[in-house]
């Protein structure tokens, strides 16, 4: 565990929630749902636990699993999602089946070939535990994860328990909302790009909604967070994934991550990725920087090795999802003659969108103004929709 510690004290950051700048702010501290033991210990004694955490899953200063054991639970195995169980894998790479040596527990991947644990997988668990830091965003995946983790639950008769941290892109809810055909595991739910919810309110949502099978047959506990609200701010202490190691990444990731399928790098293989981006043919601003292979978040990044221009966004303004940088780098495409080079993979983008209307409008030459007017009526409904399963005071209803 020593170790671990020492590997992620370097990605601690300190993270204000994107908010307009006449949102208050707040000194209260706010206290996560696992740091709240009154509320979920009790109801776990005499119970074998399965945990899906990660190393954001922290309560006082210690991993959850560390914490709940010194608390005399059962646990009795670690489900791993995306990045791992440590969070030190690249985005996309197959987690595998180990044993965590600090405590001997089995550590089962639900990233690879299994995404629902199986019956096998959850054979004699009475309790299954959730607590990962989110960021707001439909594709980011450990909410798909904790779809299939709450499926599996309800069709074994297992209990699951949400412990709920807060949404750091939780004052914004903006982008297209998924229709159906384009489901998929960066995209489960009918639900805007960007959400404004917690994984708690999620997971509310998918129960109420009937979005799992036998969704009416699951018993779903939350711990909420204490003393949180949406505009209130927040410190992140720990990198939720390797590729968002930074208060800025995180704001910027919901517009920068539609141009992963596509020709342009946003600074994989850097140390600001999703803070920069830029091509080697096509002059996107005068930044320049070179994308260099990274084992733990960038083995094989695009361009690598290129000498790149375009834009640094460190200290860019861009909040919520701004379409504008995308605009600009198409733009910058077709100008040059090279429109059609644009899209690496116009499935996965449409999959990353959820739905093809966005890359179609791009394509058309829509305005940004446009494009946003295209989903307002989608959002209004959802605000509606999602009004039941809400948890916090919420300044976008």
């Amino acid at each position: 565990m020593k170790a671990w510690l020492s590997l992620f004290a370097a990605t601690a950051l300190f993270l204000n929630a994107c908010s307009d700048a006449t949102t208050p702010q707040t000194s209260i501290a706010i206290t996560v749902g696992a740091e709240q033991a009154e509320r979920y210990v009790p109801q776990l004694d005499g119970k074998k636990v399965a945990l899906v955490v990660n190393q954001t899953s922290r309560a006082h200063d210690q991993h959850l699993v560390d914490y709940l054991l010194a608390q005399g639970i059962d646990v009795t195995k670690v489900l791993a999602p995306e990045h791992g169980f440590r969070g030190d894998a690249g985005a996309g790479e197959t987690i595998n089946d180990a044993v965590d040596p600090s405590t001997g527990l089995p550590i089962l991947s639900i990233y690879g070939k299994t995404k629902k644990p199986s019956a096998e997988m959850l054979a004699g668990v009475d309790t299954i535990i959730f607590d990962i830091q989110d960021v707001g965003a439909r594709f980011y995946t450990y909410i798909s994860t904790m779809h299939y983790v709450m499926e599996a639950a309800a069709e074994q008769g297992i209990e699951m328990l949400v412990l709920d941290r807060p949404n750091p892109n939780g004052a914004f809810v903006d982008g297209p909302v998924l229709e159906k055909e384009f489901q998929s595991f960066v995209g489960m739910h009918e639900i805007p790009l960007l959400h404004g919810m917690t994984v708690a309110e999620l997971a509310q949502m998918i129960k109420g909604e009937g979005w799992i099978n036998n969704a009416d047959q699951l018993k779903l506990t939350v711990v909420p967070v204490a003393n949180y609200a949406r505009d209130m701010t927040y410190d992140l202490p720990i990198a939720p994934s390797p590729n968002l190691p930074s208060a800025q990444a995180i704001q910027l990731y919901p517009s920068l991550c539609l141009f992963e399928p596509t020709a342009v790098s946003i600074g994989r293989g850097t140390d600001f990725p999703f803070q920069v981006l830029g091509h080697n043919e096509i002059a996107l601003g005068e930044f320049q920087f070179s994308p260099r292979s990274m084992p733990k978040s960038a083995p094989q990044p695009k361009l690598e090795g290129q000498q790149l221009r375009g834009q640094d966004l460190r200290t860019s303004a861009i909040k919520g999802f701004d379409l504008a940088p995308l605009l600009d780098a198409y733009a910058a495409f077709k100008t040059a003659g090279k429109a059609d080079e644009f899209f690496t993979s116009a499935d996965f983008f449409d999959k990353l969108s959820g739905t093809d209307e966005l890359r179609k409008a791009i394509v058309a030459g829509q305005s940004q103004a446009e494009i946003r007017a295209s989903w307002q009526a989608d959002l209004m409904r959802f605000k509606q929709q999602r009004q039941p399963y809400l948890l916090y005071p919420d300044s976008n209803n």
